[in-house]
């Protein structure tokens, strides 16, 4: 019984021993190869609830110190959308959507392991912009096609869960989970066929957007031995 006990301990010392080099380095640099994430509402959209997909559209910097990180990181993501507008027999609105965002924060490791669970909280700014038409669903209806272009940009909160797992001493596997609680000025710009009329309209309004994961690679730099 005492040789198995010795042993367990002797096995956890190694874990652990082999889990600390990985804090034992000033820097990090991370990149997110895949998320899910729900992107801010356009103009009227109805599917606000759809998760959108991205790949390979992340990096971070961290400055680590023993068990906190001090962390800067930023995200792009630019793609076709095409969604209803307003009801789901109203109009359709296709076009491009991009969004960014830069962010400042920290986090905590809750242990030195080789599996270290993780809590932290960044904040920032983002830009949300739709550049496209909106057209009637209704044959019926006269057809006109509009001109859209709605943006917005604000502050950002971020709560956050994670995962990290030691692979190397000098390599990490993440994956994330985040809160983003966004407050935004949002301008809105519709203009007819030939430019007969203009409408822009204007809000200030907070979305909670989560994001239920994101993963990826996260490498160590200059040891601190």
């Amino acid at each position: 019984m005492k040789k198995i006990l010795l042993s367990l301990f002797t096995l956890c010392i190694s874990l652990t021993s082999f889990a600390q080099t990985g804090a034992d380095y000033n820097y990090t640099i991370g990149f997110r190869a895949f998320s899910i994430m729900q992107l801010p509402k356009i103009l009227n959209q109805t599917n606000t609830q759809d998760y959108t997909k991205a790949f390979a559209n992340g990096a971070m910097l961290k400055f680590n110190d023993n068990q906190i990180s001090y962390r800067i990181s930023g995200a792009y993501f630019r793609n076709d959308t095409r969604f209803d507008n307003t009801c789901a027999t109203c109009e359709i609105a296709d076009g491009k959507v991009t969004d960014y965002s830069f962010k400042i924060g920290f986090e905590k490791n809750f242990n030195y392991s080789k599996v270290q669970p993780y809590f932290g909280f960044d904040l920032g700014y983002r830009s949300n912009r739709f550049t496209g038409t909106i057209a009637q669903r209704n044959p019926a209806a006269s057809n006109v096609v509009q001109t859209a272009d709605a943006s917005k940009n604000g502050l950002v909160l971020t709560p956050l869960i994670g995962l990290k797992v030691n692979i190397i001493p000098q390599l990490n596997f993440y994956a994330e989970s985040n809160l983003d609680f966004y407050y935004s000025y949002e301008k809105q710009d519709i203009t007819e066929t030939g430019g007969v009329a203009r409408t822009v309209t204007t809000y200030k309004k907070w979305e909670f957007l989560l994001n239920p994961i994101s993963a990826g690679l996260q490498f160590s730099l200059n040891g601190k031995n």
